[in-house]
């Protein structure tokens, strides 16, 4: 008679009640699974890590004196289990996977996603163990460590690559090469890609300053865009400057921008 897989274990850290008891409820409902515990913050959370020694822990990345970042760094790469990060906000989504976490879920989450991020964490511990997610901890945690007698290497700016959005309840990552352009929207940007349309909850100044400044300016307090895309600086009826992109989309162009976004394309005295 086969023996019966052990039970996984698993840790829920989160600092909001109504965020750490949503994940045990759902935990309840998943077969073989073992609550070792939960904690409230990131102090708390080394410390249950490293004395319950969970195969899985739900780690909220926005806590106060220690975010969820902070906790993996202190417990080190060799005693951090397998990890599905949580988060209220977007922009963190791709740090949790550079951070080697299995999955991450971004606050409002629905059961379907919920269910998605734990079977593919259940299915890493149990088949593929912690090997590739420690090897990654470890590549992250040491970068920047020089061996004695060899000269630091220059860092280069960590521009955005992937952009994480959340759609009908799923997570989507969009390459920043496939943006088109970015338009504000309120507390939201909104990513335009062909002619898909993605809103994240993001400042235009945090966009501004983590896409490459090569492939991407801002010629509107309100609008980002891809260069190599505008075909043509027009007047509108108004006698306002706009650019107009190859796909025909004509965007604003700020008046204290002009004589920038005309030196960037080589404009200028046209």
């Amino acid at each position: 008679m086969a023996e019966e897989p052990r039970p996984l274990r698993v840790l829920v850290v989160d600092d909001e009640p109504v965020g750490w008891k949503r994940i045990v409820n759902l935990l309840r409902a998943e077969p073989n699974v073992d609550l070792v515990g939960t904690a409230e913050d990131g102090e708390q959370a080394v410390e249950a890590i490293r004395t319950l020694r969970p195969d899985l822990v739900f780690l909220d990345i926005q806590m106060p004196r220690r975010t969820g970042l902070d906790v993996v760094r202190e417990v080190g790469p060799d005693a951090m289990p397998a990890t599905i990060f949580v988060t209220a906000y977007d922009q963190h989504a791709l740090s949790a996977f550079e951070l080697a976490a299995v999955d991450y879920l971004v606050k409002p989450y629905d059961d379907e996603r919920f269910e998605q991020a734990f079977r593919r964490a259940r299915r890493r511990v149990e088949l593929e163990g912690r090997d590739q997610l420690l090897n990654q901890l470890t590549a992250l945690l040491s970068a920047g460590r020089t061996p004695p007698g060899e000269a630091p290497p220059r860092e280069k700016p960590a521009y955005l690559e992937r952009i994480a959005v959340q759609t009908k309840g799923k997570i989507r990552v969009v390459p920043a090469a496939k943006i088109d352009y970015v338009r504000a929207s309120g507390p939201y940007a909104e990513l335009h890609v062909g002619d898909q349309r993605y809103v994240i909850r993001e400042s235009m100044q945090a966009l501004d300053e983590r896409l490459d400044p090569a492939e991407f300016m801002r010629i509107h307090r309100s609008i980002i865009v891809r260069l190599s895309l505008i075909e043509v600086l027009a007047r509108s009826p108004a006698g306002d400057l706009e650019a107009q992109l190859k796909n025909g989309v004509r965007l604003p162009v700020g008046r204290s921008r002009r004589d920038a976004v005309q030196r960037r394309l080589g404009w200028e005295g046209r």
